[in-house]
């Protein structure tokens, strides 16, 4: 009985082969492949291999030799239809019945896949000879050495259009052989065809099975897209592979991370670096069928590729797009997470600047999807009316119901729900000694931050921290607006200081005379002798103004100043000045953490050291988690800032 050829090599694609022999036998690791005493003949020591890449057994001791569907039938005493069937139903195949018409298709793709071998080994001899010095010399600038060249079956398409025809014609391959493998175009007005790829260094794409069946190719000078891929043809569509899954395949099942870069290059310095689990989409973003490629690349329950992404706007956008085409397929068990590469860098630079060490700190510090579908919410959205909350909770809400498991999506429903609830919970009033949790104020942060106790004595006077120096006030501007909110609502209201202390502490203002004022103020609020909580604002006023900051003060504390941010007046109520003091306070620590990253970087730029990369790769990560849900600067109102 004879089976439609696609069909078999489906069942050959979907099971790997260790898995099946594994069944039946104990194997061996031994390095990329298994080995075992041979089952078909007596033997002491282990010559029979199996080679998941490469798809079949050998034994270097009686010789026998196959693939998955060999093993079966000798191991198990079946012939090919019954081995066939057992197969299928290991695989959840229904096994169908072949015709005419799928015969004729498979020794059509048999001679394509021939066809695209062929052209591979064309590209690769170019590379090497005289018409290639351009692709080798742009290689061997991009840190790649011969070995690598080889290793990945890099080619290159020389200008003449016709070389490559000319080549395969003389192997016996016809004009439409090279059509329908999209290595040629026909011209309209009926000239002989041309090659698609001229003066490119070309990057074969094989199939699950390690099979050519495609290239991309990189143009280095004159007029083009920089990069082009074979369109869809019988062998290969676009949307359903990607670049380096049979590599990956096997590292997954070593236990490596997959690993989803943007491009051919990402794709080979990670492999050069260790992460063989690298895979690339085409040209595209990452499509529905590709993303359930990943899945299957993936053993075990907990299928989770990391997404590596450029830390740059474009970087994040693709990283959210990615997130809304896996969102509706998730299910117990497969996932993903997002990664997000310092900005300015991707996988290739990041490793030839860096080296391969720099990898791993990103993928340590990848987000879980839940965490990445939260920040796509709420970064840049402004959560401070209840329209706005409900704004947010809807688009939430909206983006968890497009996942189609129940029981996953019940759980990020409640995820969610647990989240808001904690953003937009009412801080709660606050007595004298009150050593409770402080309130955010309902802003984004999910964590709440212990509040310090501060013992509160009415009637302290203090002096001006030691080497203070009074500055002359300077202009209200943009830039120090949030600045002087957060020490008016404080100065008017100052029981706030009990909850927002260490906060205030924690943030540096720029030199002059409101970091002046700042250092004051929480040295007066800290130090009061213990006995008595009270500290109105009156007498806080009156000691600041004694202290030397009665200019200041009287710019600081006017309508100039409430026009942005109704909480810091003095007829705000408490609950009032807290709610609209968090927000405030996070859009200046937000701008703080982003000043340490350019530092950090200007640093790592210098040193070049692992300590200076990681810290960069923890402040980018900072400066996402500060920035969720906080909007420009150009959101200024007389609202809560």
């Amino acid at each position: 009985m004879a089976f439609p050829p696609q069909f078999l090599e489906e069942l050959r694609a979907r099971l790997a082969l260790s898995a099946v022999v594994g069944k039946r036998m104990r194997l061996i690791r031994a390095g990329r492949e298994y080995k075992a005493p041979c089952p078909f003949h007596h033997e002491k020591t282990p010559s029979f291999y199996v080679n998941d890449q490469k798809g079949f057994f050998h034994c270097f001791g009686c010789g026998a030799h196959g693939d998955i569907i060999g093993f079966v039938m000798r191991h198990d005493n079946l012939a090919f239809p019954e081995a066939v069937e057992a197969l299928a139903g290991e695989a959840g195949l229904q096994v169908p019945r072949p015709t005419e018409e799928d015969r004729r298709k498979y020794e059509r793709r048999k001679t394509l896949h021939d066809l695209m071998e062929e052209s591979c080994r064309w590209f690769e001899q170019q590379l090497r000879g005289p018409a290639g010095r351009a692709g080798m010399d742009y290689l061997l600038r991009r840190g790649l050495d011969g070995e690598a060249m080889a290793r990945f079956r890099l080619g290159f398409a020389p200008a003449d259009s016709g070389a490559m025809r000319r080549h395969l014609l003389g192997l016996g391959y016809s004009d439409d052989d090279m059509l329908t493998a999209a290595l040629l175009r026909q011209p309209e007005d009926g000239r002989s065809p041309y090659a698609f790829f001229r003066n490119r260094v070309m990057f074969p794409v094989t199939d699950r099975r390690g099979q050519v069946v495609a290239f991309g190719g990189r143009i280095l000078e004159g007029d083009g897209p920089k990069y082009v891929n074979s369109s869809d043809t019988p062998l290969f569509h676009k949307g359903s592979l990607l670049y380096g899954m049979s590599r990956a395949r096997q590292a997954a099942s070593d236990g490596q991370p997959v690993l989803v870069a943007e491009g051919y290059m990402d794709v080979i310095a990670l492999v050069r670096a260790g992460y063989e689990g690298a895979v690339a989409p085409l040209g595209t973003a990452l499509t529905e069928t590709q993303v359930q490629e990943l899945w299957k690349l993936i053993p075990g329950e907990v299928k989770e590729p990391v997404l590596c992404f450029d830390g740059d706007n474009a970087g994040r956008r693709a990283a959210w797009r990615a997130v809304e085409r896996i969102l509706p397929h998730l299910a117990p068990g497969h996932s993903a997470r997002v990664a997000f590469l310092p900005e300015g860098e991707d996988p290739d630079s990041l490793i030839r600047t860096h080296g391969p060490k720099a990898i791993q700190p990103l993928l340590q510090q990848a987000i879980h999807l839940i965490d990445a579908l939260w920040q796509m919410e709420t970064e840049n959205r402004r959560a401070d009316t209840p329209e706005a909350k409900a704004a947010v909770k809807a688009a939430l809400e909206d983006r968890v119901g497009q996942i189609a498991h129940r029981d996953v999506q019940a759980y990020y429903r409640s995820e969610i729900r647990r989240r808001l609830d904690a953003a937009f919970a009412p801080p709660p009033r606050f007595r004298s000694g009150d050593s409770r949790v402080g309130a955010n104020g309902g802003g984004w942060g999910a964590n709440r931050v212990p509040r310090r106790h501060t013992p509160g004595l009415a009637g302290a006077r203090t002096s001006a921290p030691q080497g203070h120096r009074r500055t002359p006030p300077r202009r209200l501007t943009l830039e120090n607006t949030r600045e002087r909110l957060l020490l008016a609502a404080v100065i008017n209201h100052p029981d706030l200081f009990d909850t927002v202390g260490e906060h205030l502490g924690m943030v540096v203002f720029p030199a002059g005379p409101l970091e002046d004022l700042r250092q004051t103020l929480i040295a007066t609020l800290s130090s009061l002798p213990e006995g008595d909580s009270r500290l109105d604002a009156d007498a806080l006023h009156s000691h600041l103004s004694s202290a030397g900051f009665d200019t200041i003060l009287a710019s600081l504390l006017s309508r100039t100043t409430y026009d942005h941010g109704r909480f810091a007046q003095p007829d705000a109520s408490p609950q009032e000045a807290l709610q609209g003091w968090w927000p405030t306070w996070r859009h200046v620590h937000h701008r703080q953490v982003r000043a340490e990253l350019r530092e950090a970087q200007e640093i790592l730029a210098r040193e070049n050291s692992e300590e200076a990369l990681a810290r960069v790769v923890a402040l980018q990560q900072e400066v996402i988690r500060t920035g969720m849900g906080i909007a420009d600067d150009s959101d200024l109102d007389d609202g809560a800032l």
